[in-house]
């Protein structure tokens, strides 16, 4: 079982940055593929970036493409997502989530681990 758990989040300006982590447990952390997702208030939860397990690929939702960075280090089984220019609209819980394969997916049902969430707030 693989257990998963962010951290990072907080309050931030509109315009501003900041960086969450999600760190894995398990010794196959290379082998999963790793995926952000969010879900705002009243909204359903939507992809936001992937990475593959190599780190290789990476892949993102329209709305961040260009403001957020996804990367992963499997020395410290550890995915993190830099954002940057944030909005207020990307005010959500964000979610780490893992996948037993190593190649990215944007179906959130196909992920098989989640951590807990953390939130994020920009305000105006």
């Amino acid at each position: 079982q693989v257990q998963l758990v962010e951290s990072g989040g907080g309050l931030v300006q509109a315009g501003g940055s900041l960086k969450v982590s999600c760190a894995a447990s398990g010794r196959t952390f290379s082998s999963y593929a790793m995926g952000w997702f969010r879900q705002a208030p009243g909204k359903e939860r939507e992809f936001v970036a992937g990475i593959s397990g190599s780190g290789i690929t990476t892949y993102y939702a329209d709305s961040v493409k260009g403001r957020f960075t996804i990367s992963r280090d499997n020395a410290k089984n550890t995915v993190y997502l830099q954002m940057n220019s944030l909005k207020p609209e990307d005010t959500a819980v964000y979610y780490c989530a893992g996948r037993r394969l190593h190649f990215i997916v944007t179906i959130r049902n196909e992920y098989d681990y989640w951590g807990q969430g953390t939130q994020v707030t920009v305000s105006s």
